[in-house]
C-alpha cells in the first residue's frame, strides 16, 4: 500500500495510526491501530471522529488487513463490525459498502486496497471543491459562527465547514470566527480553536449559550456548520446544538449554511425523521474528562439524556454547500441532493453499495 498522511491519520509501511483527538489540544498522541477492537474503541471514544475521517480510517484499516493476508471471511467480519460502529454517520456505511463491493472483484485484495486509497484521495479533492464553492459565498469582513469541529481533524483534506472558512481566509477576506465550545465534549473549544490558531485565523471562543446574544447584537453574519448525514429532503444530522443555532439564525435572519461532501447525503433516507440518533454515556454530561483527569460537577447518579446529534430541518437552511455545488431550498425541493448523492454509487465500480 502507498503511504498516506493527513492531519489526523497516517499510514506508513502498512501500519495505520490515528491522532488521539480526545487528548488535544494539550497532547499530540498517536494510536497504533493493529486490530479492529482498537479502531472501534477509538470511534466510540471520539479519539477518531468526523464523518469523513472515520470512514476513511475504517476503509484503510480494511485495506491493511487485506494487505497483511487476512482471508475474505475475516475481512467481511471486520467490515460488518466497523459499519455498525457509528450509526448516524452515513459516510462510514458508504465506505464499508464500497469495501464489501470490492470483495467481489477477481483480485479482491488489490481492489480493497485501491478502494481505500481512492476514498482517501477522493475526500481530499471533495474538501477542496467544497472550500471553493463555500468561500465564494463569504463576503469580506464576515463574522462567522461555527459549531463542533469540521476541519482537517475530521477529514483527509482541509475540512468541510472549516475548510470553507480556511479558504476564505486564504483569499484575504479578513474574516473572523465565533467558535461554539460545543458541549458536552467541547470539540469546538478543544479542536476547532486549536485548528484556527494553527492556521492564524482570527477567532473568539464562546459558550454555546452565548450565540443568541451575539446574534441579537448584530455580531454574526453567517452560521456555517458540517453534517454527519443529510437526508434526501435536505434535513440533516449534526452535533447536538446545531438545530438550536438554526432556529436562532432563522429568527435573526442570518444565513445558515451546511457544508458536507456528497458522501454524507443519504438518498435512501427520505427525511431527518429516519436518521438514527446515537445516545452517548451519561458521564459526558455529568462532568468532563481531559488531560488533567476527570471532574464531575453533577451528582454521581444524576439521570442524564445525552443524544450525540440533533436534526436540523431543511426549512431553516439557507444553503447546502456540497462538492458538486451550492444548492438553495428551491433546488433541494426538486431533488438536487438526491442527484448529488449518486456519484458515490456510479463513479467507480468498487464503490457501489450492494443491492
Amino acid at each position: 500500500m502507498k503511504d498516506r498522511d493527513c492531519l489526523a491519520l497516517r499510514l506508513r509501511a502498512d501500519r495505520l495510526q490515528l491522532l488521539d483527538q480526545s487528548r488535544l489540544p494539550q497532547t499530540r498522541g498517536w494510536i497504533a491501530v493493529d486490530d479492529v477492537e482498537t479502531l472501534v474503541e477509538a470511534i466510540h471514544a471520539l479519539r477518531a471522529r468526523g464523518a469523513p475521517m472515520i470512514a476513511i480510517a475504517s476503509a484503510l484499516f480494511v485495506a491493511v488487513r487485506a494487505a497483511m493476508g487476512d482471508d475474505k471471511n475475516t475481512i467481511e467480519s471486520v467490515i460488518d463490525t466497523l459499519r455498525a460502529a457509528r450509526p448516524t454517520a452515513v459516510n462510514l456505511m458508504h465506505a464499508m459498502d464500497a469495501q464489501r463491493g470490492a470483495l467481489d472483484a477477481p483480485d479482491w485484495r488489490s481492489a480493497v486496497i485501491e478502494t481505500a486509497e481512492g476514498l482517501f484521495d477522493h475526500d481530499r479533492a471533495l474538501c477542496g471543491a467544497m472550500a471553493e464553492h463555500g468561500a465564494a459565498l463569504i463576503q469580506p469582513g464576515e463574522r462567522l459562527l461555527t459549531h463542533c469541529n469540521t476541519g482537517g481533524l475530521a477529514t483527509a483534506g482541509i475540512g468541510t465547514a472549516l475548510g470553507v472558512i480556511r479558504r476564505a481566509h486564504e483569499q484575504g477576506k479578513d474574516i473572523s470566527v465565533w467558535v461554539d465550545e460545543t458541549r458536552p465534549l467541547l470539540q469546538g473549544a478543544r479542536l476547532t480553536a486549536w485548528e484556527l490558531a494553527e492556521l492564524g485565523i482570527d477567532y473568539r471562543l464562546i459558550a454555546d449559550s452565548m450565540a443568541a446574544s451575539f446574534m441579537a447584537a448584530g455580531a454574526v453574519d453567517r452560521v456555517i456548520v458540517g453534517a454527519d448525514r443529510i437526508a434526501a429532503n435536505g434535513d440533516f444530522a449534526n452535533k447536538i446544538g446545531t438545530y438550536g443555532l438554526a432556529v436562532l439564525a432563522h429568527h435573526h435572519r442570518i444565513p445558515f449554511c451546511v457544508v458536507a461532501p456528497h458522501t454524507t447525503i443519504d438518498a435512501r433516507c427520505p427525511s431527518g425523521d429516519a436518521i438514527p440518533i446515537e445516545q452517548r454515556a451519561a458521564a459526558e454530561v455529568r462532568g468532563v474528562a481531559g488531560a488533567a483527569g476527570e471532574l464531575c460537577w453533577a451528582p454521581a447518579d444524576a439521570p442524564v439524556a445525552n443524544p450525540a446529534f440533533d436534526i436540523t430541518p431543511a426549512a431553516l437552511i439557507t444553503s447546502w454547500i456540497i462538492d458538486t455545488g451550492v444548492y438553495d431550498a428551491a433546488a433541494v425541493a426538486t431533488g438536487a441532493l438526491e442527484a448529488a448523492a449518486t456519484p458515490h454509487e456510479t463513479e467507480d465500480a468498487h464503490m457501489k453499495a450492494p443491492s
